[in-house]
């Protein structure tokens, strides 16, 4: 008898045209959903897919099975909500943990998808300055999913969102034409070496990202103002306290200064993960921050060009 993972492999598979794509969306290898494939081949006694250079086919016991694997999954996911009304989980709350960057950019656009395809479910946000007691959150419970920086040695599922590019945001009274590179659109750290930054608290994330950074072209940045809140420093930049390093996803879509690329660059890697085993309720909000995740947006990136 078919298990409910072979049917969810095969189902995967199908609907995304490429075993590669299906592990990514199932978190799981390709060599282990490969796996649930032969299983399920050796199980029905057929080849379910003719394997192309770029793509899969279904053979004819594939598309026999198909509606039938189709059937068995949705039976499956309206159990499974079934069960979340019965105890408050569905028709309640999606928990989501998060550093206060992705709250601020990333998040809001997926979030507002999310309400229009899923609008019965609340969403409760956990905010954390730092990637550490962000992925300590998700492992004790408190969220279904975390969306932030890559967690180390992860054991449960993880999908990856792309690189988070960091920016220098310069301030209105800071002449931009004195410390910009000859490249536009960048600006080497080493030329900010005696300017004090707006910088974050000791134990906020980013704050450990400036300070890379700026070792990294040689120096330890001087401090002009720490703050606790991220959506604060563009802020400060703007009203002339001085220049900031923060994620392209939050700044503001009029802001007064210039905007430009590190050199060195700084980035990070996020991603989406959750336990070993998520529901179909989190396993679809995680699908939905990987496809419509915007780590650059457009007014950035036209600024960046600009430069």
């Amino acid at each position: 008898m078919p298990t409910l993972r072979q049917l969810e492999s095969f189902v995967a598979v199908v609907d995304e045209g490429s075993f590669t794509r299906a592990a990514d969306r199932l978190f799981v290898t390709q060599p282990g959903l490969s796996q649930q494939i032969a299983a399920l081949e050796k199980e029905l006694g057929g080849s379910l897919f003719s394997r192309l250079p770029r793509a899969v086919a279904l053979t004819p016991t594939g598309r026999a099975l198909l509606p039938h694997a189709r059937t068995a999954v949705t039976a499956a996911e309206r159990g499974n909500a079934a069960a979340r009304q019965v105890t408050g989980s569905e028709g309640g709350e999606l928990r989501i943990a998060c550093v206060y960057s992705v709250s601020l950019g990333l998040l809001p656009g997926v979030l507002r998808r999310w309400r229009a395809e899923n609008p019965d479910v609340t969403v409760r946000l956990f905010e954390h300055r730092h990637g550490d007691t962000l992925a300590t959150a998700v492992r004790e419970g408190q969220a279904d999913v975390g969306v932030g920086p890559v967690p180390a040695q992860w054991r449960g599922r993880q999908r990856s969102l792309g690189t988070e590019e960091m920016v220098v945001l310069l301030p209105p009274n800071l002449g931009a034409d004195d410390v910009m590179s000859p490249a536009g659109g960048e600006i080497a750290l080493s030329r900010l070496e005696h300017v004090p930054w707006v910088q974050y608290a000791p134990d906020h994330a980013l704050a450990d990202v400036l300070v890379d950074a700026c070792e990294r072209a040689g120096y330890r940045p001087r401090v002009a103002v720490r703050t606790e809140q991220t959506a604060v420093a563009p802020l400060l930049t703007s009203a002339g306290i001085g220049p900031s390093l923060v994620p392209a996803a939050i700044v503001p879509p009029v802001f007064a200064g210039t905007i430009a690329r590190p050199v060195p660059s700084a980035d990070r890697e996020l991603a989406a993960y959750t336990g070993a085993e998520p529901d179909a309720l989190t396993t679809r909000f995680v699908g939905l921050v990987a496809r419509a995740a915007v780590l650059m947006p457009d007014h950035v990136a036209s600024a960046l060009s600009r430069s």
